[in-house]
């Protein structure tokens, strides 16, 4: 019994995309999401993201360094697993709309800095703060290996950590004005 065309063409095209599906291997795979902290292997190097900081600035007085939203500080380890040194690749951060931000080149201000240009011997690793300039919010750190292909991400929460907000009206000290409390119901002063 002949087969009809429309199965014939259906089988010819399933076994045409068939070849490309399992030559391409992990480089069609998700990239997976790992938490801060967690220990991510990629090529030949080991990331480590430990913590991330909000600033308004960087620096103090007139030379201060203000950004276009606020400062956002990763603070990573890159360590090299091969056995000649390598250059550890810049990074972005994505937010949950898929809007990303790159790495800033320019750390003055920067508390323990990770460098723009990270050249990590073997067994050794690259550590410090990396820059964005980003609004708060949700991102993912994406990681990349030495060559660029393979990726994973790390997911990092919204967290301001120990910055704490000036809460206007307060007095000296931080103590809030003392301000009788009345029920809305009560009228301020009695009428006679």
């Amino acid at each position: 019994m002949p087969l009809s065309r429309p199965v014939l063409l259906l089988a010819a095209l399933a076994a045409a995309f068939l070849p490309t599906a399992c030559s391409s291997g992990e480089k069609n795979l998700p990239a997976h999401t790992y938490n801060l902290g967690e220990r991510v292997a990629l090529g030949h190097i080991v990331y480590t993201v430990f913590e991330t900081q909000w600033l308004t600035h960087l620096g103090e007085g007139a030379g201060s360094r203000i950004p276009q939203n606020r400062f956002f500080l990763v603070r990573i380890s890159a360590t090299n697993g091969l056995g000649s040194e390598i250059i550890a690749p810049n990074l972005t951060v994505e937010d949950d709309r898929g809007t990303t931000y790159s790495e800033l080149s320019d750390g003055e201000g920067v508390p323990q800095w990770a460098g723009f240009l990270r050249s990590v011997k073997p067994a050794e690793s690259a550590q410090g703060n990396l820059l964005f300039d980003a609004p708060p919010g949700h991102y993912k750190l994406k990681l990349a290996d030495e060559t660029g292909e393979r990726t994973a991400y790390v997911d990092i929460p919204l967290s301001f950590g120990a910055e704490t907000p000036e809460i206007p009206g307060l007095g000296a000290g931080g103590a809030a004005p003392t301000v009788p409390l009345r029920s809305p119901a009560t009228p301020a002063s009695p009428k006679h």
